[in-house]
């Protein structure tokens, strides 16, 4: 790491293909969100919305240790409740603009993530965990629950029961664990972590850039309603496609046999 980038709470990296790495850059306080991380996340989640450059984000964090270990507690300590409360907000905006950027967001689960940091994991729209850490929403044994989402989206990942059962007991998930919970999408080592999210991040390049946002649109806003709103919602979806220049090289593309060259419009 250079001297410039010592200092940022945010890293980035842009390949060529649009895959954009978003790193937490603090591991000597094991990626703990402060109020710089949060606003910084959400700040990037607004520019790369209508950035047509970003075609893919991967979320992670610097070092082995933890991906994030939630909230920064030596931060807390000289918080008032009020300061508490406002933090609470400014964790679930941020998690909210994360859960509906108009991208796919992978997160690299590198090293451990409580709380917080699984919160903002459970946000992105696939996990992928290194299988030598572990992962819980362990804030019941802090005298306090999930404050961020947890409550909300992890029930709706797997189940209540599995969800009632990893907050009551504040359990601390394997990577293992983790994916035959369906906590997280996939557990590898965790030399192979960046590389196997990198090569999932490039199919998803490979596909056309307005069909998956609007796949995305109608899953997530699908999953919110009854099954016949929902396959409305997906026709919506859907007529997004039809007018547009990508779909009509699709179909040029398998005609010829060759690679599609995706305009995003």
């Amino acid at each position: 790491m250079n001297d410039s980038n010592a200092s940022k709470v945010l890293l980035e990296e842009l390949t060529d293909d649009g895959i954009l790495t978003l790193t937490i850059n603090r591991p000597d306080s094991m990626n703990s969100m402060n109020k710089d991380v949060v606003h910084q996340i959400w700040h990037r989640c607004y520019e790369i919305d209508g950035d047509d450059s970003v075609r893919v984000v991967i979320l992670t964090g610097a070092g082995d240790k933890a991906f994030c270990a939630g909230a920064d507690l030596k931060e807390r300590k000289s918080m008032s409740e009020a300061d508490v409360e406002q933090r609470l907000r400014d964790y679930r905006g941020c998690f909210r603009a994360l859960e509906k950027l108009n991208k796919p967001v992978i997160c690299a689960i590198n090293g451990y993530a409580f709380g917080g940091g699984l919160e903002m994991a459970l946000a992105c729209d696939i996990r992928v965990v290194a299988q030598e850490t572990k992962v819980g929403l362990t804030e019941l044994g802090l005298g306090i629950i999930p404050g961020a989402g947890g409550t909300q989206r992890l029930p709706r990942l797997v189940g209540p029961a599995i969800a009632k059962e990893m907050m009551f007991t504040a359990a601390r998930l394997t990577g293992d664990e983790a994916k035959a919970l369906g906590v997280v999408n996939h557990s590898v080592p965790r030399a192979n972590l960046m590389t196997f999210c990198q090569d999932m991040a490039k199919k998803m390049v490979r596909c056309a850039p307005v069909a998956v946002r609007q796949a995305k649109v109608a899953i997530d806003a699908g999953l919110q309603t009854d099954i016949d709103t929902g396959l409305e919602l997906e026709a919506q979806a859907y007529a997004v496609t039809i007018p547009t220049q990508d779909r009509l090289e699709g179909l040029a593309a398998f005609a010829e046999k060759r690679d599609p060259v995706w305009q995003g419009k």
